[in-house]
């Protein structure tokens, strides 16, 4: 049966993740980095498509799970009628190969303890060749390698490696492994890495990282384990932010709003440079805009919505038919189509973070100055265009009205940087010119009289949380009347116990209340001066979290668990972004 998402924590490297359950199962991994295929694939499956696990032979009368203090190294607790054990993961931040390490202490009588490793690389599809070398145990299969450290008591049982041992008070057992790519050549033996030393470097990692936080909050726990799992999804060697470490965690219970997050997404990065640099992070702000920069090259105009954490752009949808999905949620995608479609509010969101950067005192480049002009250009011609919009539709496009709020933005922060001034007289005449043309259709398009809001798209009559941004990127104010009668409307007609849904069709639920946007509402109500109303809707998203503070995508409120990919990146930057606003004096 699958094991709610709230009962997962995160370790990483800062170039993968794995999700360990409060069972000592580690259900999920890709190796060599985020994106790459899974070799534990249990959380979208079953035990058989791959999990390491490690917990009592007995039954387990209660378990619990921490991390230690401003840290990604996870303890499980694990107690039995005879004792308890507790498991410590962490994945060292690597030098070169990516290790996992585990743990296993005794902390009190005599437990005996079951472990069962099961690789399956491709996503749960091919188990490896498993054998020997020495204390070692290595497993082979096509590219992949990997090293087995801790097993030299352990039973090869088919295409698994069992391991049964007991612990008394104070014994401890060291298990790593360590993976690489093949080599034929240059394959010899790999040496056990020394675990404890790596926990020791691993703890002074994090610490070292979250205390450059430069500010302090009434939810300061909560910013800093926010802040802290935004940090390990940043791919290390680019700077890329990956909007979860995960796939195909459904939207919708039992649905198909299955969809591969694994990849980086400008609109998402975008909101979590702003985070981080707002936090005193600006070394990943700027590794970010470094990286994007390279990813537009030359060329602009053909900017993607989303690329691999390389910077690649080939992200070709696929589903994998072995695997019956997260609570039989199917299809399992891999990829994500997504990439290829045209939304126009990307060039307003990469427009708005170079804006940001280039106002914290980052050095500006010619290339940077040459994407800002292109983008302006670019922009010029095709704002008048429908698109997909913010929520990635598949359908029909349409004229979104975040979207072209976002086209307003993109030639607002080019008049207002560098990239204006240098204009001459004409040319910033006729671009000042747009832009307020473009705020006149807008307001005049995207606002319906009748319902006294503004809608989805143009002449649509249904609301969107998205519309809860435009205060925030100073398209109008939160207090302006039609402003503050479309946020009125949100929390009258999309909120459900606390919580923002982002759209809502003829009162039905198609999926989870959207975490994000409730954060977004906590700074519409800030912007209004209702502190105690942004209190309670930032307490509100808290109170969701799972037990070691990690969010989803969204909130399954009849189910009463998180729902869709997880960690997911936006909803961890929309709580940073309130709680930093909610220390911001009022309006």
């Amino acid at each position: 049966m699958s094991i709610p998402l709230e009962s997962f924590g995160m370790i990483g490297d800062g170039e993968t993740a794995a999700l360990v359950s409060d069972k000592g199962s580690i259900d999920w991994l890709c190796l060599p980095r985020f994106d790459s295929p899974a070799c534990f694939a249990s959380l979208v499956g079953t035990p058989e498509h791959g999990h390491w696990s490690i917990a009592p032979a007995q039954p387990v009368r209660d378990s619990r799970q921490r991390y230690e203090v401003d840290t990604l190294v996870l303890e499980t607790e694990l107690t039995t009628d005879g004792g308890m054990i507790r498991i410590t993961d962490f994945m060292p931040i690597r030098d070169h190969d990516p290790c996992l390490v585990r743990v296993v202490t005794g902390l009190s009588g005599t437990v005996s303890v079951s472990l069962v490793l099961a690789l399956r690389f491709d996503y749960g599809k091919m188990p490896p060749w498993i054998e020997r070398h020495g204390d070692a145990l290595c497993c082979k299969v096509g590219p992949d390698e990997a090293w087995l450290h801790g097993f030299s008591d352990a039973e090869i049982v088919g295409n698994n490696v069992h391991l049964t041992f007991d612990l008394t008070e104070g014994e401890k057992r060291v298990f790593t492994l360590l993976h690489r790519p093949f080599d034929d050549a240059a394959s010899q033996p790999v040496e056990a890495p020394k675990a404890l030393a790596l926990l020791d470097r691993t703890r002074d990692y994090w610490r070292g990282w979250i205390g450059g936080l430069d500010h302090r909050s009434d939810f300061d726990a909560a910013l800093r384990r926010s802040l802290l799992t935004l940090k390990a999804l940043v791919y290390r060697p680019t700077g890329a932010l990956v909007a979860a470490p995960t796939t195909s965690l459904p939207e919708k219970p039992g649905a198909s709003l299955n969809w591969d997050y694994r990849y980086c997404w400008l609109r998402d990065a975008s909101f979590a440079v702003s985070a981080l640099i707002a936090s005193g992070f600006h070394d990943e702000a700027r590794a970010w805009r470094d990286w994007i920069l390279r990813a537009v090259a030359g060329s602009p105009q053909h900017m993607m919505i989303v690329y691999r954490v390389d910077g690649s752009r080939r992200l070709d949808e696929s589903e994998l038919a072995w695997l019956p999905g997260y609570r039989f949620a199917q299809p399992v995608r891999i990829g994500n189509a997504a990439a290829g479609q045209f939304q126009l509010d990307v060039y307003g969101e990469l427009m708005n973070t170079l804006h940001i950067c280039d106002a914290a005192g980052m050095p500006k480049s010619d290339q940077m100055r040459h994407v800002e002009r292109q983008i302006a250009e670019h922009v010029e011609k095709v704002w008048v265009e429908p698109d997909q919009g913010l929520w990635e539709s598949r359908g029909k496009p349409h004229h979104y009205t975040y979207s072209k709020v976002m086209a307003w933005v993109a030639i607002d922060r080019f008049l207002r940087g560098s990239g204006g001034r240098d204009l001459g007289d004409g040319d910033r005449h006729r671009i000042e010119a747009l832009r307020t043309h473009m705020h006149d259709v807008i307001c005049m398009e995207g606002f319906n009289e009748g319902m006294n809001s503004f809608t989805s798209y143009f002449g649509d009559q249904e609301l969107d949380a998205s519309l809860l941004l435009l205060p925030k990127l100073g398209f109008l104010p939160a207090d302006e009347p039609r402003m503050a009668a479309t946020i009125g409307a949100i929390e009258q007609h999309l909120m459900r116990d606390g919580l923002i849904y982002r759209n809502l069709s003829n009162n039905l639920v198609p999926e989870g209340a959207f975490l994000a946007c409730t954060c977004w509402l906590a700074e519409c109500q800030l912007l209004q001066g209702r502190r105690d109303a942004a209190r309670a809707s930032i307490e509100r998203v808290l109170a969701v979290r799972g037990p070691l503070g990690l969010l989803s995508e969204e909130y399954d409120l009849g189910g009463k668990r998180l729902a869709g990919n997880f960690p997911q990146a936006l909803s961890h930057t929309a709580l940073v972004n309130a709680m930093l606003a909610f220390e911001k004096p009022s309006p």
